[in-house]
């Protein structure tokens, strides 16, 4: 069992956990990730590391709770046991002194590019941030991502705090002010990541996605997480996660990730009808 050492709420749907596992804390870097499973019956979810402490041999992660086993890990509170917890996993952020980096997260998706942006700040880059979320109540890691930025520009789809509208604006207001951008890294929904991309082939800006399609077992033997990149087969939890977002097929990507909804929306259905203890120990 994989102990639960702390708990922190970032919104009503969101949370983040530190989990002691110190062989993954101590290796683990930038841009990989765990595969994680509550129970014997339940089923396997990847999630980014977002921090680590190898003193305390504690690993960070963050949660949104969208589906049953992620429900399921957000209604536990700190002392409380996983099963299993495997990483880390995937291929690390490369990592060099790009010169001017601009990384955009929007919603969960700052979570797992702040280790990029510190990482990248650590290599001797200039970093500039755009964070967005759908509301304020929404935004995570703030404050982290403030301290690591050398400038940060926040927006909300619906104006309620920063910028009123999407990262893409701000991403294209720096391009027309031809502000020196090297490289760009972008996490966060897939539509999200579809319209960065669409703008920085028109620039010819490097840039970095990170995909989470459906993973299931972390190891590319399931080939659930197949992604078309540069009109190859590929697969995000080994070849990636981070791919070239100019090559990345997200038409495919976007119908592909909408494959298991009807099964996903059945099973919230269930441990809706079945909330309490009662769910938990069917499942």
């Amino acid at each position: 069992m994989f102990e639960i050492a702390a708990k922190m709420r970032l919104s009503h749907t969101v949370a983040l956990f530190r989990i002691r596992a110190p062989k993954i804390a101590s290796k683990r870097k930038a841009g990989q990730f765990i595969m994680l499973r509550l129970n014997e019956f339940g089923e396997r979810i990847p999630l980014t590391i977002v921090d680590s402490d190898t003193e305390e041999g504690t690993i960070t992660v963050i949660s949104q709770e969208v589906g049953k086993t992620t429900s399921m890990l957000g209604a536990l509170e700190k002392g409380a046991g996983i099963l299993d917890v495997v990483g880390p996993l995937g291929k690390p952020t490369h990592i060099e002194n790009f010169g001017t980096a601009v990384c955009i997260g929007g919603g969960i998706g700052i979570g797992p590019v702040y280790p990029i942006s510190s990482a990248l700040k650590e290599a001797g880059n200039k970093v500039v941030s755009i964070i967005g979320a759908r509301t304020k109540e929404l935004l995570i890691l703030e404050e982290k991502m403030r301290k690591i930025s050398d400038e940060i520009f926040v927006t909300t789809d619906d104006g309620s705090y920063g910028h009123h509208g999407f990262v893409t604006q701000i991403l294209q207001r720096l391009i027309e002010e031809e502000k020196k951008i090297d490289i760009v890294f972008a996490i966060g929904p897939l539509s999200m990541m579809r319209a960065v991309c669409n703008l920085t082939r028109q620039y010819a800006l490097p840039t970095v996605v990170s995909l989470n399609p459906i993973m299931v077992d972390g190891t590319g033997m399931c080939g659930a997480c197949r992604v078309s990149v540069g009109g190859k087969n590929m697969f995000a939890c080994v070849d990636g996660p981070e791919f070239n977002g100019h090559d990345v097929d997200f038409e495919e990507l976007i119908r592909r990730n909408r494959a298991y909804f009807k099964e996903e929306k059945m099973a919230m259905e269930e441990l809706t009808y079945h909330e309490g203890p009662r769910c938990y120990e069917r499942e």
